[in-house]
């Protein structure tokens, strides 16, 4: 990866190659979590142009915060490619899940268009590195609250409170998980919940006994805020809800507080805190079947975040590849791919996830 330094002046973030990784700093200061966090996820702002589409975009969900995208930008088109140099080779081996997140950031740009005056069209590209590229053509702007979501949406890895979601949200958050051919399943009898918990606590008791998913998950960390806002990727302790601790510190305690049992009764209580699950399945299991469910998953993670719905990733049935066949069976979607598994219901808010530079991930024509 390209190490590169990030200033922060009055208004402005401007990335300039150096030798150090990537470092947030106001004058002589380093930047707090608190104030790199605010910046990264300040509104969308109209003035930015083109390069507003971008930072949108990379706003998108993506797993364990690799920022797995590459764009090249011109007046009438993005295309978003993949970074395969950011690709999770356990826990992602087949590049599923980097291509969803090619569908998340390919959906925000969609949103974004209509606040930041551009009218947009996203048409995927089968060829060697397969890719998506965004038509630019200018729009007058308007108000879009799917736009102003995409500023506000996180990932809240926290318990909910039990709450029941209404029929009406209900009907609003499925349909629009529903898009390009993805069928969105929401369950929320708890007797099915249930038993989806039960392939959840298979699937990560099998991928913490696998060496390489846990140092791969490991590696991504960031355990203390100078990690998170030196690095602006990974995940952040801040926001799972972690306090910040020296990583040499972190690293000693991690066996006895990251351990099997204690996973496993954590996702119980965060499953059983929610008011339901939606499951994400393409019509097809290739790149664009995934990218299609990302960009699925982003729109219906915008609604609820406009309804003030929180939801968090169980994609451990989908990821350990024995238990993704019985999990499809039992979500009656034959012969398809379950793509994403995400918990929903009414909770706090956490510390959002940080995000490198536009400057960081887009490529000179």
């Amino acid at each position: 990866m390209n190490r590169r330094s990030m200033i922060l002046g009055a208004s402005a973030m401007a990335a300039v190659a150096t030798n150090a990784r990537p470092v947030c700093a106001l004058g002589s200061r380093a930047l707090t979590y608190s104030e790199a966090e605010a910046f990264v996820w300040r509104p969308l702002d109209a003035s930015g142009g083109v390069s507003e589409l971008v930072r949108a975009a990379t706003l998108g969900a993506n797993s364990h915060n690799t920022q797995p995208w590459r764009f090249m930008v011109s007046a009438q088109e993005i295309t978003i490619g993949a970074d395969f140099s950011r690709r999770c080779a356990a826990v992602d081996p087949d590049d599923h899940h980097l291509f969803a997140s090619l569908g998340c950031a390919v959906e925000n740009m969609v949103e974004a268009a209509v606040l930041l005056g551009f009218k947009v069209e996203a048409r995927y590209e089968h060829t060697s590195q397969d890719r998506v590229t965004i038509s630019i053509d200018r729009s007058p702007p308007s108000r879009s609250e799917l736009a102003d979501a995409i500023t506000k949406r996180q990932n809240t890895r926290a318990e909910y409170d039990g709450r029941d979601v209404s029929a009406a949200d209900l009907n609003t958050i499925g349909t629009a998980g529903t898009l390009d051919g993805v069928e969105c399943l929401l369950v929320t009898e708890r007797r099915r919940m249930d038993a989806i918990l039960d392939y959840v606590v298979q699937g990560n008791t099998a991928q913490m006994r696998d060496q390489a998913f846990m140092a791969e998950l490991i590696a991504w960390i960031r355990f203390d805020d100078n990690m998170a806002v030196e690095s602006l990727d990974g995940l952040s302790a801040r926001s799972s809800g972690n306090p910040s601790l020296p990583a040499w510190i972190a690293r000693r305690l991690l066996p006895f507080v990251m351990t099997e049992k204690g996973e496993n009764d954590k996702y119980a209580k965060h499953i059983r805190s929610s008011a339901g699950i939606a499951v994400f399945a393409a019509a097809s299991d290739d790149r664009a079947g995934w990218i299609a469910a990302g960009r699925a998953y982003q729109r219906f993670a915008l609604q609820a975040t406009v309804l003030g719905i929180r939801h968090a990733f169980l994609n451990q049935p989908v990821e350990v590849p024995s238990l993704r066949p019985q999990f499809a069976s039992y979500m009656g979607i034959g012969d398809r791919r379950p793509d994403l598994v995400v918990r929903f219901g009414r909770g706090p808010t956490l510390p959002r996830s940080l995000r490198r530079p536009i400057q960081a991930v887009i490529d000179q024509p």
